[in-house]
């Protein structure tokens, strides 16, 4: 019997089972592929995520950037360099970074069966039989952290969650990385979106995502004609096609001794699709509440929800009308906010943990409705 079950072995179960571990509790953590294992992403990092936790992420950062270069239509360019008091983002590979925080849970007591897939659940008075292909376990407590398109929060009742699905396709390029090369965002070839590079020691990741709805759009052939920007043909590559939960308001991640966290949680950034950050802090305060209780608090797992809702949900309402003013209006966007050196600062200090989305989002909708957005409040 353990004392939580974990199921998933991205960042968010990660998180969750190195903060349980830590606090003495026994922990299982099922992942269905064969660890490390690649992972579409862009691998940004924000380095707020060092606070969370008490050891050196360095062996799991690729890269680290301080400079954001933009562009619209692949010109009009701007290029901003975080300084002062900004670190650089972290750049990652998702096969390392998510291995390596399941490797820390792990010198904490937690086990892990990877090459595993969770085949189905049952709750039993007062603990989670989970079968394993032809095994059984059990847990009192379950996490589920099996990501954008795992079956666990379906099978433990949350069929119509609150969530804004958007799509992403993304290459991973192996070429010889320029020392000191910035991160770059492209607004104007996509529709609700945008194009990104993140380099990383021994390549890039370009990807394409929209996420705001609207037509059909061939991100192929848009991501074709962005790569070649950088000497990449996507013909040379292998290409991911994923789906992202966006968040799209607050809503119960409880139910009967279980919690949701990551993006099985829908807690990706609506505005940035940032997802990494997010779904540690998930999993931690997911940790919290487990604990508190299997120490006999009745009140613990309902406190779970509530706390993502007033701690993240409700600045992600900011993020959220920011989004539709700037994916509605792009060029507007791009010129009165993007190319301005301190939205560029503002969002990395958000990014950071430094600033949150209300300190800033209601300036900001003003300049964007200054004239250009009718009506918009």
């Amino acid at each position: 019997m353990y004392d939580c079950i974990v199921v998933g072995a991205g960042p968010s179960g990660g998180a969750a089972a190195y903060h349980l571990a830590k606090r003495g509790r026994s922990v299982l953590i099922v992942e269905k592929a064969s660890l490390p294992r690649y992972k579409p992403c862009g691998g940004g990092v924000s380095p707020q995520v060092a606070e969370w936790f008490d050891f050196d992420f360095s062996p799991a950062i690729s890269f680290k950037v301080d400079t954001l270069h933009y562009t619209w239509n692949m010109e009009d360019a701007v290029e901003v360099r975080l300084e002062n008091d900004l670190e650089p983002i972290w750049m990652v590979r998702r096969d390392v970074f998510d291995h390596f925080l399941v490797k820390q849970a792990q010198r904490q007591g937690a086990e892990l069966r990877d090459n595993t897939e969770v085949t189905s659940i049952e709750f039993q008075s007062d603990h989670w039989r989970v079968t394993l292909g032809e095994e059984t376990v059990a847990g009192r407590y379950l996490v589920a952290a099996d990501g954008a398109k795992g079956p666990l929060p379906k099978w433990l009742g949350f069929k119509d969650r609150k969530r804004q699905l958007a799509g992403a396709l993304e290459v991973e390029a192996a070429v010889s990385t320029p020392e000191n090369m910035p991160v770059y965002f492209e607004f104007g070839m996509v529709q609700n979106g945008y194009i990104w590079n993140f380099p990383k020691a021994d390549g890039y990741s370009i990807g394409v995502g929209a996420f705001r709805g609207g037509k059909p759009q061939d991100f192929r052939k848009i991501l074709t004609q962005y790569a070649r920007k950088f000497d990449v043909e996507l013909s040379d590559t292998r290409q991911y096609g994923y789906p992202i939960t966006l968040w799209d308001g607050n809503q119960r991640l409880h139910t009967e001794h279980a919690v949701l966290v990551g993006e099985a949680a829908c807690v990706v950034d609506p505005f940035t699709a940032e997802g990494i950050r997010p779904s540690i802090f998930s999993g931690i305060k997911a940790a919290e509440a487990l604990d508190a209780a299997l120490s006999g608090d009745i009140n613990a797992l309902e406190g779970y929800t509530n706390t993502m809702a007033q701690e993240w949900g409700a600045d992600l309402q900011w993020a959220s009308r920011l989004a539709a003013a700037f994916y509605r209006f792009p060029k507007v966007g791009y010129q009165i906010g993007v190319k301005r050196p301190s939205a560029s600062r503002r969002m990395a200090q958000i990014l950071a943990g430094k600033l949150r989305y209300g300190d800033v989002a209601q300036r900001a909708l003003q300049r964007l409705s200054g004239g250009f957005i009718p009506g918009l409040n």
